[in-house]
Formats: structure tokens, sequence, C-alpha cells
């Protein structure tokens, strides 16, 4: 049974389609509306020509991205989003970089799709708070 519109809008950036399917269905029963991105391109392409997300969900390392200038790229063109940050390298200085630059956590993969919701709720009441 699917919930009723929760009227967020949700991207999920992964290169592994299975990842964003997993992700996307989840949410997408949750209520939220959803977009994917396999890359960094796709990306930057969704936040252009797409109205902006509310929760990104991003993965680390990407094809054309394994660093943090998709999320630097990602705070200049849409600065309230928040980003909550998926790695399965999640070394202190990646986390620490992250945080730095205003990711609203970084989670490690894989993910618990049972939680899932619940971190986009809070990610985004962190964002209306401010």
């Amino acid at each position: 049974m699917t919930k009723k519109s929760t009227g967020l809008r949700i991207l999920i950036v992964d290169d592994e389609p299975l990842i964003r399917w997993s992700m996307a269905e989840t949410l997408t029963n949750d209520g939220y509306a959803v977009a994917e991105a396999g890359d960094a391109k796709q990306t930057l392409e969704q936040l252009v020509h797409s109205p902006a997300p509310d929760v990104i969900l991003l993965d680390y390392r990407l094809p054309d991205s394994d660093d943090l200038k998709l999320l630097a790229a990602i705070r200049q063109r849409v600065p309230g989003t928040p980003v909550i940050l998926m790695t399965a390298f999640g070394a202190p200085d990646v986390v620490a970089g992250a945080v730095k630059m205003g990711a609203f956590r970084v989670v490690s993969k894989p993910l618990d799709m049972r939680d899932l919701g619940s971190l986009v709720q809070m990610a985004y009441a962190a964002r209306t708070t401010h």
C-alpha cells in the first residue's frame, strides 16, 4: 500500500542502479517524489533543469567525481538543501570535510532501508529550522 504523498522531492545520486532503485522504491512507497542521477553530470543537470530537491542523498564516489567537489557544487547551486553523504569509505578526513562543507550527515553504506525515511525527515526538519 502506497502512503499519501509527503510533497517532498528527494534526489538520489548513486552510480549503482540497484542501490538507486532500492532507495527510490523505499522512498516512493513512503510518499516521496524521487528523482535519480547516476553521476555528477546528471546531478548538476537535475539541479539546473528541475525544481530544487528538498533533500539530496549523495554517494561519495561516482564515476566522474570521487571526492567532495560535487558536494561543493551542490552547496553553490542549492545552498539550503540538506545533503546526506553516503559512503563505504568513511575515512575521518572525508567525514570532517563533508561536515565542514555543510553536509547534514555522513552515513555508511550499505544503508538500512528501514531507516531511510526517518533520515530524510530529520534532514528536512533541520532545513526548515534554519
